[in-house]
């Protein structure tokens, strides 16, 4: 990878976004706590969640990736409270097919845009998918 490539890949917004990590205080007493890794690169994202009536009431991570991947689970994080399952797993979907080529996510999570560049980077997608993953394993439990 050259220096324009992640020069490019890690946009001072993708940077910002890994900085600003929300949802990060442990829940008091979560419904469900899930633990993923994407195994071509190791990065892990523990998800804890409360829920009610089939949506998100609660929502805590630790992150432990790449900063493409702090990104995505700082996206997501800012904006899962009051999703049902369906919503996170169309999210996870739209995402998945963002990285591929397709367009980007439905509102509000329209600013996973700043992660197009991570399409041309297959190892990382892994890692920008864990938050919504384990967050819709945790959804089973709800």
């Amino acid at each position: 990878m050259s220096d324009a490539d992640l020069i490019k890949l890690y946009s001072q917004r993708i940077l910002a976004l890994a900085a600003d990590m929300p949802a990060t205080d442990p829940l008091p007493a979560p419904d469900a706590t899930v633990r993923k890794r994407a195994p071509l690169c190791g990065s892990t994202v523990e998800v804890s969640i409360s829920c009610k009536d089939g949506r998100v009431t609660g929502y805590s991570q630790n992150v432990h990736a790449c900063a493409l991947g702090q990104a995505s689970a700082a996206i997501f994080g800012a904006n899962v409270i009051g999703r049902t399952k369906d919503e996170v797993r169309t999210l996870r979907d739209q995402l998945a097919t963002m990285l591929k080529g397709g367009p980007v996510p439905d509102a509000p999570f329209g600013e996973y845009e700043v992660l197009t560049a991570a399409r041309e980077y297959p190892n990382r997608h892994g890692s920008i998918l864990l938050a919504p993953e384990a967050t819709l394993e945790a959804l089973e439990s709800c």
